[in-house]
């Protein structure tokens, strides 16, 4: 059960609050800000204030803290929290205190209605709309002329019915269905090349445009690669459990269907490789930087939108480089260097190298910087998990039609 919710910008402050049972004084939120100057990058998620406690997350830049008078389930909590700034992303685009502030009445009017007194109520993006009409500056206008508001006079129909994440009555002259199976790798790779970790977190996101009350079976050729799933609540997870089959009645329009996690025991095989040499010298001689990107052959895929980020040593002052393909730009103060490569077209790879400026006299022993990679591979699912069909009331489609494939890579270490 949650009483309060409090929204706090980056500076500490209080910018919005919401009470749903018993107003509680945001004086609360010290215990909050107490944890966060004591260790700003790791804020621990449950905080136990003497009469309260305290459940936040940090998303968009802003931070939701959330106050329960009595012990409850944290995942419960943070898992709505993260769907509180998943509406917001989806009214607003974005979740920052700016849009927020430029939002104050639809923000409250979302609240109202995702929370009733203390429970969630209704989650779902697509019966939110009914209830609540998303933002635009024609029905701003009319609203303040009329003195109307955003919310529905009608109760939703999906909330008559026993499948409260769809709304009845949904006509498209054109049925469609498309499924993106998007995989992030965290890998560490070590400064031979060999992969010391390496873990994949993906999800399926959906975008259904069917008539009707569809029933939906997505199959798998492989679903024993997943170590821990997790499922909107419109899969059968009973059938999930017997025949490790998807057996769903979808929610119109755009939601992510599962999230996976497949662990460091199986094979990872990672598509890209990093060639780098860095020596540093404290006796007033430049130090020298060379690293080459490129993909590795065996993936036979196009990698794009590839990123390196580099922390060098606080003994760095500056680097000049030259590199054959993107930007650079180094900051002296953060001591990073950013690479933007983007697409990677063989057979030329991207080289970038040049002079490195250390601080006279300073120790460079065990100056190793770690690299963090960033790539996207369109097409490619690292895991090697594929769909085998899709069957809508028994007719089977061809899955590939409608099925995407996506590798990110979010965090990818490379040791120097």
């Amino acid at each position: 059960m949650i009483h309060s919710l409090f929204i706090i910008n980056p500076s500490g402050d209080v910018f919005l609050e919401k009470h749903w049972r018993s107003v509680i004084p945001r004086s609360v939120c010290d215990y909050y800000l107490e944890a966060q100057r004591a260790s700003p990058n790791d804020v621990p998620p449950v905080l136990a204030a003497p009469h309260h406690y305290l459940i936040s997350i940090h998303r968009g830049g802003v931070a939701l803290v959330a106050v329960c008078k009595q012990e409850v389930a944290p995942l419960f909590v943070i898992e709505f929290l993260h769907r509180v700034v998943d509406t917001f992303q989806d009214y607003f685009s974005d979740c920052t205190e700016t849009i927020i502030k430029e939002n104050y009445v639809v923000v409250y009017e979302l609240l109202d209605e995702m929370l009733d007194n203390g429970f969630p109520l209704a989650t779902e993006s697509n019966i939110l709309k009914e209830l609540i009409k998303p933002p635009n500056i024609l029905r701003t206008i009319a609203n303040t002329v009329t003195g109307k508001s955003n919310v529905s006079s009608t109760l939703p129909s999906g909330q008559l019915s026993n499948v409260p994440w769809r709304r009845s009555g949904v006509k498209y002259a054109n049925n469609e269905a498309y499924f993106d199976v998007v995989e992030e790798v965290d890998a560490i790779i070590d400064k031979s090349g060999a992969t010391v970790n390496a873990e994949i977190q993906g999800y399926i996101d959906c975008c259904i445009k069917l008539s009707g009350m569809p029933d939906l079976t997505l199959t798998f050729v492989n679903p024993r690669l997943f170590d821990d799933v997790s499922f909107h609540p419109c899969v059968r997870f009973k059938r999930w459990e017997a025949e490790r089959i998807l057996s769903f009645i979808p929610p119109d329009g755009n939601f992510r269907l599962m999230s996976y996690h497949i662990g460091s025991q199986s094979v990872v095989a990672i598509p890209i490789y990093v060639r780098h040499s860095l020596t540093l010298r404290s006796n007033g001689d430049q130090g020298r930087l060379d690293l080459t990107v490129g993909p590795k052959q065996t993936m036979g895929r196009t990698l794009e939108n590839v990123a390196l980020e580099i922390c060098m040593p606080k003994c760095v002052l500056n680097c000049c480089l030259t590199a054959n393909q993107g930007k650079y730009s180094y900051d002296p103060v953060s001591k990073m260097l950013l690479w933007d490569i983007g697409r990677i077209e063989l057979p030329k790879l991207p080289n970038i190298k040049g002079s490195v400026s250390v601080v006279s006299g300073a120790d460079t022993t065990g100056a190793s910087p770690s690299i963090n990679v960033h790539f996207t591979i369109p097409q490619l699912a690292v895991s090697g998990l594929r769909v085998s069909r899709l069957d809508m009331y028994g007719a089977k489609y061809k899955p590939f039609k409608g099925v995407k494939y996506v590798t990110k890579a979010g965090k990818f270490h490379v040791r120097m």
